[in-house]
């Protein structure tokens, strides 16, 4: 009896491990798929495939990765700005502009996509168009007075908020 369950094991062994291989790439084909409909297909690839929890995650758990990157992005331009205002005083309008625009991302617009990307996505995708025109209000606040020295940040914030909103769009 037990050599029949041993010699079952070994015949079926490789129908288990390709069973298990099946959904891998069905969710890498997922998060091609998803992606394909973004208009930044590499950003959204490279920031997607950087989360390890992304192999098993639904379009609502792949935009979630997406709106947690925006998050990031955003508290590293806020911490920016402030750190700049306090050296560059010449600069501290534009610069207290820019840290009140990504604390509002941080605090309203992220949690509100993430409260709501399960529930009621068209939020979701709305906290993520606000992120995207927060990052650009931040960029214009420097237009007449100098150089942009968060130019780099904005435009990162920018462009996952985009790619975040339109994977959201499919769960509409």
């Amino acid at each position: 009896m037990k050599i029949s369950i041993i010699i079952s094991f070994i015949l079926f062994a490789p129908t288990i491990t390709h069973t298990n291989a099946k959904p891998q790439q069905n969710d890498q084909t997922l998060i091609e798929t998803t992606c394909k409909h973004t208009p930044n297909y590499p950003l959204c690839i490279k920031t997607i495939r950087a989360e390890p929890t992304s192999s098993n995650a639904d379009v609502a758990g792949l935009g979630l990765i997406l709106v947690e990157a925006v998050k990031a992005k955003s508290k590293v331009a806020l911490f920016a700005a402030r750190r700049l205002g306090r050296s560059q005083p010449k600069l501290a309008k534009p610069l207290k502009e820019c840290a009140d625009v990504y604390k509002a991302v941080i605090e309203a617009d992220a949690p509100e996509a993430e409260q709501s990307i399960r529930g009621d996505p068209k939020f979701a995708e709305n906290g993520m168009a606000d992120a995207a025109v927060e990052a650009d209000v931040c960029e214009a606040a420097f237009r007449g007075v100098a150089k942009s020295p968060l130019t780099a940040a904005n435009n990162a914030v920018r462009d996952l908020a985009v790619v975040a909103r339109a994977v959201i769009r499919n769960l509409l």
